[in-house]
């Protein structure tokens, strides 16, 4: 029997379901969401699986007469208990009636949005400080409050080690596999998508391999703000029958439906001295070693720095491209704990960037950059010192989160954290 890891976000859950009715954690397959919602319930469906659905569909007020906790899992593959959930709770508004997971969202729309119901949480692939691999000495809810204490602690894990994070998966059933046998899951993840995802989400693919060309070139384009006429053009180079844009705005929006991109939208603040802020997300897959995966890079080309084939962004390695995405999707989960949201700032003309920005509660910010590196250097703070003069106490802290081994606070007050050593 696999031991269940506890994760972030059940932390949400145990807040939320004493005081509501119906929570819907959603995410892409494979995150963890039937195992975090199975310690909760009392009694499951499994809506992929058909017999419950047609159990459901032929009795609508079963659901009505079950007691405790019911799981509705994969809720997506039969659209009208969203609402059959919805008008139960409307009957019977008792606390944690209700839990619901889905993969996707769904084509056939509930007739109701379900605000007031039933309340959304989004859950991601494991987060480093879910994977147990350093306790975390820094809490992003400390810097959250901008008192700027001094920071301390240790890591073992160095830049082999994060490297074998990112390639290693946040998906819980690959993350224990052999190194082999990961690949192998990740690529039959990667064709499910192609093959399956997208006929089930009412687009079946025509053109495969021009599908998974679009994919590839979207994982090169990871931590970037490139366009989706770049990522188009990438895809396709060299080519003459070029899909039609509306083609490949389906496949961004599909994908966006199966929970698998996962951008990173620009900051707008909004009480500013800032007149031209760029706006264009950066783009992250759900999972860093999707995006790996894709690039058939390994943890040994990745560490050699030998990339072939693959176009590098903005001199930037590739390495340096999915460390990022590593402590991005790290960021996403710890800023929802939180309550907060994750963004990145870039003015228009490209002279001042930051690679991320978390608004709290109330609007004070933790501005973060990342390197891929030990140790920091005065160009690195640049941006930072740069946001500081322009936002003053709004910034509650200011962050570069390092591959090092040290957790400290500088003279300056900015804070140098290795990554395996923040936490939410």
């Amino acid at each position: 029997m696999v031991t269940y890891r506890g994760r972030v976000v059940d932390t949400e859950l145990d807040e939320l379901l004493p005081s509501l009715a119906a929570v819907a954690i959603e995410g892409a397959k494979g995150v963890g969401k039937t195992a975090t919602a199975q310690r909760r319930a009392d009694s499951v469906y499994a809506l992929d699986n058909a017999q419950q659905r047609e159990l459901l569909a032929a009795d609508p007020g079963r659901i009505d007469r079950s007691t405790g906790t019911v799981l509705i899992d994969e809720w997506q593959r039969y659209p009208a208990v969203w609402d059959q959930v919805r008008r139960s709770v409307d009957r019977d508004p008792q606390a944690a009636r209700f839990l619901l997971t889905g993969s996707a969202i769904p084509t056939e729309t509930p007739t109701h949005s379900g605000a007031g119901r039933i309340v959304q949480v989004r859950m991601r692939p494991m987060a480093l400080v879910e994977r147990g691999i350093c306790e975390p000495t820094v809490s992003l809810r400390e810097l959250l409050t901008g008192r700027r204490k001094p920071l301390e602690g240790e890591s073992a894990i160095e830049l082999p080690e994060y490297v074998e994070e990112i390639t290693g998966s946040g998906f819980p059933g690959i993350r224990p596999l052999p190194a082999r046998a990961r690949r192998a899951q990740l690529d039959g993840y990667l064709a499910r998508i192609v093959e399956r995802d997208f006929a089930e989400q009412g687009h079946p693919v025509r053109r495969p391999a021009t599908l998974r060309a679009w994919l590839t070139a979207y994982a090169a384009a990871t931590a970037t703000s490139a366009s989706y006429n770049t990522i188009l053009d990438a895809a396709t180079s060299g080519e003459t029958d070029k899909p039609a844009k509306t083609t490949t705005i389906t496949y961004r929006d599909v994908l966006s439906q199966l929970w698998l991109l996962d951008p990173v939208p620009g900051w707008l603040p909004v009480d500013n001295a800032f007149a031209r802020l760029a706006l264009a997300p950066k783009h992250f897959l759900a999972d860093p070693a999707l995006s790996a995966r894709l690039l058939d890079l390994t943890s040994d080309t990745l560490l050699s720095g030998t990339t072939p084939g693959v176009r590098v962004s903005s001199g930037t390695s590739m390495l340096g491209q999915l460390f990022e995405a590593l402590v991005a999707l790290c960021l996403h989960v710890y800023a929802r704990d939180n309550e907060a949201h994750l963004q990145h700032l870039r003015t228009r003309n490209g002279d001042h960037e930051l690679d991320f920005i978390i608004t709290g509660p109330g609007g004070r910010i933790v501005a973060i950059e990342t390197k891929l590196a030990a140790t920091v250097d005065e160009q690195d703070l640049t941006h930072l010192r740069w946001l500081k003069s322009k936002v003053g106490d709004l910034l509650a802290d200011a962050v570069v989160i390092t591959t090092g081994r040290y957790a400290y606070r500088r003279p300056d007050g900015i804070a140098v954290v290795p990554a395996a050593l923040l936490g939410p």
